[in-house]
């Protein structure tokens, strides 16, 4: 049987190096073990989705990628995480890490702040001073997570008063103003219209030209839609990892992951 690390090394040139590369990681909150024996690559402009029930731990699976983890005394992990070669878990600028691994979570945050400084605000404790330079970074992550048009003219009304799919997308024009080079979306299309929703999705698609993105969703055909890649994740388990036409058309390794898919559990 070909096995998923089998599929890695043949679909990926062993010239390409691994975005990021995940080796026997395993996650804790206190004693309850969530997730054990992760192992997967993620390639440079790529799309990885990650799909599975609730409780599978996706969500804590992205937590500790850009180390989150230091924000909760319950939570450790072992294994091994690599970022551009480099193992996150010995870095010690977190903040420096975070600026390259950015992440959007289901519920959009908008910060008590207005439209502009939201996404400025970054940039801002990163050293950028100058307003023309602010007004350009500004002006091109609202376009980037196409936000712009709709607020170009009200800049410094709060960006809480923004609709549900506005303040998603301005929470990710302020991921995008830390010029990250993977960006991690956890069920962004929770509170999102359709409509919306169907806009971050031709927006995600461009910005794979310049960045790798890991998707989390709930949504299979999201998934289906958007991943190159796609894993699976049942019960704290990384079932499989395949191309994403693969899984929907009925070439999986394991039964489980055809019984998600189907809908026939989840």
């Amino acid at each position: 049987m070909v096995t998923t690390a089998d599929r890695m090394v043949t679909e990926h040139p062993a010239e390409v190096l691994p975005k990021l590369e995940v080796t026997d990681l395993s996650i804790s909150y206190g004693n309850t073990n969530v997730l054990s024996g992760i192992n997967l690559k993620v390639m440079p402009n790529e799309i990885f989705g990650i799909i599975g029930p609730a409780n599978a731990g996706k969500t804590s699976f992205l937590k500790v990628l850009n180390r989150m983890d230091t924000f909760d005394s319950n939570m450790s992990f072992e294994g091994d995480v690599s970022f551009n070669g480099l193992n996150t878990r010995k870095l010690r600028n977190l903040y420096a890490l975070r600026s390259r691994i950015g992440v959007v979570f289901p519920l959009p945050v908008g910060l008590p702040l207005t439209i502009y400084e939201n996404v400025a605000l970054s940039p801002r404790l990163m050293g950028t001073k100058s307003k023309v330079e602010l007004d350009i970074i500004v002006e091109r992550c609202l376009m980037r997570a196409a936000l712009w048009d709709e607020v170009k003219d009200r800049l410094n009304s709060l960006g809480s008063l923004l609709s549900g799919g506005q303040q998603q997308r301005l929470t990710i024009a302020r991921a995008l103003s830390q010029d990250p080079e993977l960006l991690m979306l956890d069920e962004f299309s929770i509170a999102v219209d359709p409509v919306t929703t169907m806009r971050i999705e031709d927006v995600l698609k461009e910005l794979k030209k310049e960045m790798t993105i890991i998707l989390v969703t709930n949504l299979v055909q999201q998934a289906r839609r958007l991943a190159d890649r796609t894993a699976f994740f049942l019960a704290g388990e990384c079932v499989e990892i395949e191309n994403t036409e693969d899984l929907f058309t009925g070439n999986t390794q394991d039964e489980r992951t055809l019984g998600y898919i189907e809908g026939r559990f989840g």
